[in-house]
């Protein structure tokens, strides 16, 4: 299967297929390995570790009703200077 840097997946779904899609993505995150594939159009695999940033949405409007749930980590995290800073007073 050939390598992708990107993954796409729209559909519809009835809330129990959502919710073993949002469990499938909670056990990767546990494993540290997110494998995303479609036989015709390739696999992405991501290594999530480390910090993550987490962003939820929520909103409606007249028609329709809607959430997104959004991780990102960085790939290299940028390491934190574990000394103390010399501070004078």
């Amino acid at each position: 299967m050939k390598s992708k840097t990107e993954f796409k997946y729209e559909a519809l779904l009835d809330a129990d297929d959502i919710q073993d899609v949002l469990k499938a993505l909670s056990k990767g995150l546990s494993k540290g390995k997110l494998e995303f594939s479609e036989e015709k159009e390739g696999s992405l695999t991501l290594d999530p570790k480390g910090l993550m940033r987490l962003k939820v949405r929520a909103y409606e409007d007249e028609d329709s009703q809607q959430f997104e749930v959004k991780v990102r980590w960085e790939k290299h995290p940028k390491r934190l200077n574990k000394t103390a800073p010399n501070i004078l007073s």
